[in-house]
């Protein structure tokens, strides 16, 4: 009759029965009690973020942690402790080892991208004014990042597992040159690409200008940088383009200068051109939003006396400048006109004067025909080109407003 201490000593691929049942039971309450506690951090967690509550960050970070751990890792964990008391034959034994040891890797490189993750989300959620900024760069961080995490994981991982890793490196190191030379425009952009994460010259939503094109940012990527013109159409420009020409970004605009320049007659008496400034300062301070620097009578011009008015926007947006700049062009008008000023259109006064040689030349010829000569004349005409009901030169310093 087989007795149950009989049973127990019972050898079964080299390991007797006692100690399987240990290592069975050591698997079970690590499956049990692991995905349990991991159940319950991660209801909390969302409990505290329904009651937008505050926490350390350690504590934040932890729990985030817990909740990206990956079942399949817990079931590795549970296989390792239960093994710890069990002995398998060599093939088997180096089999649980390549498990457990790419599944722990594979799970510090989940645990490390979500590290990165939360730093950046946490910078973004701290420094509202880079949120543009940051959106536009999150992947090309997230994709750098990953390379080396993932290379790391991967050579970590092989060094475990009892693989020399040096003559892997010298290979890689040789192979990544010849790699580096086949595909070095890819390359000349992912480290454009870089450089923008890192310098930040613009982000997601600014209005660029960037050679001959013009357009406001849609995307930041890898290898291109997406934009809306303002006809439309998308450009798409290659991130090491960009990193070569000069940007201009009106998107960072804080104010808005504007230039603006009109013309009086020069009938216009002393008095009334020493009034000018003042009534001008007073329009441009009636407005909203803006903040008038200076009007001076500036130059004599070709046909008028030159005014020149500067002010600034405090909003940057080219629609609140170009509304601004409509209601102080009717206002001045009106006052001008209150003032009894004339404003001056251009104009260019052409003198036609005949050469006496031509004019012996044809003489001679007409009597040579037998008809009357002309008389010679001299004339004069005035060529007056119509003005608009406005400034000689009317218009936003081009070097301040992008195209409406």
């Amino acid at each position: 009759m087989l007795r149950w201490q009989d049973l127990l000593n019972v050898q079964f691929l080299g390991n007797p029965v006692t100690e399987w049942a240990l290592g069975l039971a050591t698997f079970l309450v690590t499956l049990t009690v692991l995905p349990i506690i991991k159940g319950f951090i991660g209801a909390r967690r969302r409990h505290w973020a329904a009651q937008r509550q505050e926490l350390p960050r350690a504590v934040e970070l932890t729990t985030l942690l817990v909740a990206r751990t990956s079942r399949v890792f817990l079931w590795a964990v549970a296989l390792y402790l239960a093994s710890r008391y069990l002995t398998f034959p060599p093939r088997l034994e180096r089999v649980l080892t390549v498990i457990i040891v790419v599944l722990f890797w594979f799970q510090v490189g989940l645990w490390t991208m979500v590290t990165i993750r939360f730093g950046m989300d946490r910078r973004r959620a701290l420094s509202s004014d880079l949120d543009a900024v940051l959106t536009g760069s999150t992947d090309i961080i997230l994709f750098s990042a990953g390379l080396i995490v993932w290379a790391m994981v991967l050579l970590l991982a092989l060094d475990n597992l009892g693989i020399e890793i040096k003559p892997l490196l010298a290979g890689l190191g040789i192979g990544g040159i010849a790699i580096a030379l086949a595909v070095q425009t890819v390359l000349g952009d992912l480290l454009a690409s870089m450089s923008i994460a890192l310098d930040k010259p613009f982000g997601v939503g600014d209005f660029l200008t960037l050679g001959d094109f013009q357009g406001t940012v849609e995307h930041i990527g890898v290898k291109s940088t997406q934009l809306r013109s303002v006809s439309g159409e998308q450009i798409i420009i290659a991130n090491a383009d960009i990193v070569k020409t000069r940007i201009r970004n009106f998107g960072r605009m804080s104010e808005r200068r504007a230039v603006f320049q009109f013309g009086v007659g020069y009938d216009t008496p002393t008095d009334v051109l020493a009034a000018i400034p003042a009534e001008v300062k007073r329009i441009v301070q009636a407005q909203p939003s803006t903040r008038f620097d200076r009007c001076h009578f500036l130059t004599y011009g070709d046909s008028a006396l030159q005014f020149e008015l500067v002010y600034f926007v405090t909003r940057p947006d080219f629609n609140s400048y170009a509304d601004v700049q409509q209601a102080i062009n009717l206002a001045l008008l009106e006052q001008l006109r209150g003032m009894k000023v004339q404003l001056a259109p251009p104009t260019r006064a052409l003198l036609y004067v005949e050469n006496p040689a031509v004019r012996g030349a044809a003489g001679t010829a007409a009597a040579t025909a037998g008809a009357p000569a002309s008389p010679a004349t001299a004339t004069a005409s005035t060529n007056t080109t119509a003005a608009s009901a406005g400034a000689t030169a009317g218009a936003a310093n081009p070097a301040t407003a992008p195209p409406g």
